[in-house]
This record gives structure tokens, sequence and C-alpha cells, in this order.
């Protein structure tokens, strides 16, 4: 019966997609996972772990713990797209309502600017090094406007180019960035030493950016898998999207482990320098690889922004909304680009404040329904689970240079507000939510909400 409802609802909700769409195979849920971290951002991950005091073992254990859960949870989130045909923010809709997923797209959309500005400012100046080598100028905003203007163009025309892009460039992008590996850990390569005592509060920090570099695409997993079949297991899509991502997003952390000894000046200009130091006569193929890496993960995230804007309640065609995503993500990387480590770095943990918590329930949410639609609400009791608990536990649980609360004063400046969030609003919602079953989904969406 449940299956039969589910097939229904699927066809029946405004902006579903119905089964005649539903024509996405599978190899591309691994390749828009496997390219959303192959980013040079990725790299200096793995080395400012040892900035912030781990050494390789600590360090090897943050990327290992930070990014199964990540993973995990970018995974879940993604292996729901099929099910209802719906972009990630509109599957919000199911456990926050219709009000309270316009919330959560809103917040979304400010994380896709952000990462559009953290992942273009290296690329752009790599293209910049690039250019220098053969002596051509090129100023940071045009390599940064040369990089925005193709990201712009895979997003303007939406999910299927974008794919597109992802699948093919990132055949590329693995044998350039091999090259610049192999050369790169044999110049400079080192097991990284702590230079005082790591303390708890280090690697549950390593392991919150970690995390928070792999399930900030979480809120946009269902976006590049609602296309595939309804029929497709949830177990293939998940195990997919998981091993995509990890692939990737581990190996490049670790290359970036390994050679922390060498990039140890963060700044935007500093990261260039470094990947020249380490890779001599091989720098062309490096800077190459860290300029194309931004491509398709913008690509994709402004695409996503466009989805989240008009989920928000914007009222605009959906290749509008992609282009203003990546025009203010392009003003962003110019304005911060001399702060880019600090930038990263507090961006990477406290978007896990809002998006763990957020996680949790609609994982929930999905569990409880069996991945059935249901009757939407306009306000649901997820929305205010999330209003009351992301603002609290960040109050009381943050340690960062922007704020430190009461209890992580208290226990060391160890931060753990994101994991108490997902694990209070995940048990909460669990037991107020009761299951209501397949009920019915004749519940239409507002016009103008996403659809491709």
């Amino acid at each position: 019966m449940n299956a039969l409802i589910e097939d229904v609802s699927a066809s029946i909700v405004h902006d579903g997609l119905s089964s005649d769409r539903q024509t996405m195979t599978l190899e591309k849920v691994f390749w828009a996972h496997f390219c959303t971290n192959m980013l040079p951002a990725t790299w200096v991950l793995g080395a400012l772990l040892v900035v912030t005091g781990l050494d390789f073992k600590t360090g090897l254990l943050a990327i290992v713990v930070g990014n199964l859960i990540g993973c995990t949870l970018v995974a879940a989130n993604s292996s729901i797209g099929p099910k209802t045909g719906l972009t990630q923010m509109e599957t919000s809709r199911f456990a926050f309502g219709f009000i309270g997923k316009r919330m959560c797209a809103a917040l979304n959309w400010t994380g896709s600017v952000a990462w559009d500005a953290v992942a273009n400012v290296p690329a752009a100046l790599a293209l910049v090094a690039l250019f220098a080598i053969y002596h051509a100028g090129l100023p940071f905003w045009g390599g940064l406007a040369m990089l925005v203007a193709v990201q712009l163009a895979a997003s303007y025309y939406g999910h299927h180019v974008v794919q597109l892009v992802a699948k093919y460039l990132c055949y590329v992008l693995i044998v350039l960035f091999s090259v610049t590996a192999v050369v790169a850990i044999l110049k400079g390569g080192a097991l990284a030493t702590a230079h005082a005592a790591v303390t708890p509060a280090m690697i549950v920090f390593g392991i919150g950016m970690t995390a928070g570099a792999t399930i900030s695409f979480a809120p946009c997993g269902a976006d590049y898998t609602r296309y595939l079949p309804r029929t497709t297991k949830t177990s293939t899509v998940f195990w997919l999207a998981f091993s995509g991502l990890a692939i990737s997003t581990v190996l490049l952390e670790l290359c970036g482990l390994l050679t922390a000894n060498r990039l140890t000046d963060l700044s935007t200009n500093g990261i260039i320098k470094g990947f020249a130091d380490l890779t001599g006569p091989f720098a062309p193929v490096a800077f190459i690889a860290l300029a194309l890496a931004t491509i398709p993960p913008n690509a994709i995230n402004d695409n996503t922004g466009g989805y989240c804007l008009i989920s928000a309640g914007l009222r605009i065609p959906r290749h509008f909304a992609a282009i203003f995503t990546t025009l203010c993500g392009f003003v962003i990387a110019l304005v911060g680009a001399a702060k880019f480590a600090d930038l990263f770095s507090n961006y990477l943990v406290l978007s896990l404040y809002w998006i763990g918590p957020w996680c949790g329930m609609m994982i929930v949410d999905f569990l409880l329904h069996r991945g059935a639609t249901h009757r939407v609400r306009q306000w649901s009791t997820g929305a205010t689970i999330f209003v009351v608990i992301v603002p609290v536990t960040f109050y009381l649980f943050s340690a960062s240079e922007l704020y430190t609360g009461p209890i992580a004063k208290m226990i060391g400046g160890i931060d753990i507000g994101y994991a108490v969030g997902f694990v209070i609003a995940s048990v909460t919602y669990a037991i107020v939510e009761r299951p209501r079953g397949a009920e019915s989904t004749l519940t239409l969406l507002p016009a103008g909400e996403p659809a491709e």
C-alpha cells in the first residue's frame, strides 16, 4: 500500500518530477558528488589542520571521522531525491512546512554564496599565477571573472548541463590532480609534527572543519538525484553519493596534510606560492588543476542557489536566480580574498550549527514516513525545533574566534554544539512528530517554486 501511494504521490505533488522525466543514469550520482570537494580549498583544509595544532596522526583522525560524519549525512539526504522528485529545499517542506522550508532555503542560499567565494579565491589566484608564468598580466578580478563566467554558463542552463560538466571535467581533473599530488608529495611531503601538545579541543575543532567541508553539500544533495527513476534503490544512491564525496575529499585533504610543512602560509598569495614551490616545473599543471577544479562544484552550487532563492519565496525564473547567486559570490570573493583562511575555517564550523539539526530532522522524517510524501503544513514541528535548537546550541557550545559559549568554556574550549544540535533535534523530532503515515499528497505548492 505504501509503495502504491508513493508511486502516485510523486506524480501529483506540484513540481515533483513525473516518472517520464526521471531518466538520469546512476553514474552521474557518483560524479556530481565526486567533483564537489575536488577543490584547492580541500587541499588547503588538510594543511589547515596542522596550522591549527594537529600532527599527522590526529590530523588523519580528524579527516577520517569528519568525513565519515559529513559524507553519511550528505548521502542520506541525496538518497531522498528519487522518491520525491523535488529539490532538496523543497523536500524540506515535509519536515518544516511551507514557511519553515523558506527559512532553511534562505540559510542555504547564504551558504551557497559563501562557498562560491571560498572556492573561487585560490582558483582565481592560480589562474593569475598561470598567466604570469607565460608573462601575461591578469588581475585577480579578471581571473575571478573568467572562472565565474564559465560557472555561470553551466548553472544558467541548469541541472542537465551541470551534471555533464561535473562528469567530463572530473576526468581531466583526476589526471591533473594526480600529477600535482605525486610531484608535491615527492618534493615536500612529510608526516606533520605538532609544536605543542595536541588537546581534545583541537581534535574536535579539526573534525568540525572536515565535517563542515562535506556536510555543506547536504542541503543540495537531492537536487542532483531527483532525476533518477523513483524505483532506484535508496541504498544504491546512498553508497554512490557517499563514495564519490568521500574518495575525492579524503585524498585531497590527505595531500594537504602531507604537504602542510610547505604550506604554512595560508594567505591567498601564500597558498599559490606554496603550490609553486611544491611542484616546480610542474607548476602550470598544478595551477590549471586549481583553476578548473572550481567550475563543476560552483556550477552545482550556483544552480542550487537559484533553487534556494525561489524556495525562499522569491518569484523569479530559476536562471535569473542562478545569475544573482553567482554575482553575489563574485562580489564576496573580491571583498574577502585577503582573509581567505579565517573566513574558510569559520564558515566550515559555523555552517554545521544549522545544517546539523536540519539534516537530523530531514533524515528522521524520511525514515518515519518510509520515503512517502505526506501532508504539508505551513509551519511544522520541525521548524519550531529548528528555531529553538540552532541559536541555543550556538550560544551554549560554540567555540571559535567569533564567540565562545559558557559550556564550551567549561569543557576546555571543545566545540561540540553542532553534534549536540544534531542529536537533540533528531531525537526531539522523532518523539514529537508521530508517524502520520502516507497521508494525502494533494497539497499543492504555491506557484513559482523551483522546477527545472
